[in-house]
């Protein structure tokens, strides 16, 4: 089965207008009403599209978020059962602050097709398209960078990783000084670090380290249609996030999911972007209009752009 290709304008619509609404609070040293603002318009735009939606990965459980939670049920009821996953604002601190690197995320797949990710941490790994094995979590990270640069027909100086720059990440920072390799520190925003290893434009070889579990669906989700190597492994280290994990179904704690394992079948991303970054353009306003860049893939047509759309503000 496929989604229909006309759904592909149709989310890049809710990706492109919860980073509009999410725009005019770029600056404004509020994280959480940018945030709101983006949740506010992705749910009001899911809700107009002709489908039988659920929210997989959202905002959090019921009690913790009133809009776009996990297990809401989204659009008008008529159409196609989907699987939905959002991050309506990633990089919540650099909307606030007005950094780069802000984007609005949406993926939709069909029904049961999408993982539905506990709300814990996860230990992903991505690269481009590498040989069976080459790349694994349980390598270790000199294994990892030297298959990898043996694979590329590269220099382990000339290979590129991406990580989060967080304190958990100083073991692996160090290892790969000691190595030699480029480093590319982020600071937010684990769906768009794990993006950079896409394209060869963007210079990133591979991306690791500890993120959260539901930004790897969302990661594996665009990188799935893109050709690209990804795995995760969640961590449980403590009784709740155990207990959350059995009620969902999952029976092996340890267990390292493929990226065929975290979505399956035909699939559609969107990531729009809110501030201007490596990979996208912010928003920008000029009178009436808005222009948005969006980042979008659709699985099955083997569809991949960064799409550029001016639109009327109110339409």
């Amino acid at each position: 089965m496929a989604i229909n290709k006309k759904y592909i304008e149709q989310i890049i619509n809710v990706s492109s207008k919860a980073a509009l609404a999410s725009s005019y609070l770029v600056g404004k040293k509020d994280k959480i009403a940018a945030d709101q603002a983006a949740v506010d318009s992705m749910r009001a735009e899911l809700n107009k599209i002709s489908m039988n939606g659920e929210v997989v990965i959202g905002e959090g459980s019921l009690d913790e978020a009133p809009m776009l939670y996990t297990g809401e049920l989204l659009g008008n009821k008529e159409g196609p059962n989907f699987d939905i996953a959002v991050d309506p604002l990633e990089g919540t601190n650099f909307a606030a602050n007005n950094l780069p690197g802000a984007i609005s995320v949406i993926a939709i797949a069909e029904k049961g097709n999408l993982f539905n990710a506990p709300e814990t941490y996860m230990d992903k790994i991505a690269t481009s398209k590498v040989e069976k094995g080459l790349i694994d979590l349980d390598n270790s990270l000199k294994k990892n960078i030297t298959n990898l640069a043996n694979f590329m027909n590269k220099d382990i100086s000339s290979i590129t990783a991406c990580i989060m720059d967080r304190p958990r990440h100083k073991k692996i920072i160090d290892e790969l000084k000691e190595l030699k390799v480029k480093i590319k520190l982020i600071t937010d925003g684990d769906v768009l670090g794990a993006l950079y290893v896409s394209d060869s434009k963007y210079n990133v070889d591979i991306f690791l380290g500890v993120g959260g579990g539901p930004e790897g669906v969302l990661a594996a989700a665009a990188l799935d249609a893109c050709d690209c190597h990804f795995q995760g492994r969640f961590i449980f280290d403590n009784d709740n996030d155990i207990n959350d994990a059995k009620k969902m179904g999952i029976t092996d704690l340890n267990k390292k999911y493929e990226l065929n394992e975290i979505i399956k079948g035909d699939s559609i991303f969107c990531a729009t972007g809110i501030t201007s970054g490596d990979v996208l353009s912010g928003i920008e306003i000029k009178e009436n209009n808005y222009t948005s860049e969006t980042f979008v893939t659709h699985k099955n047509s083997q569809f991949k752009e960064i799409i550029k759309r001016t639109n009327p503000i109110k339409e």
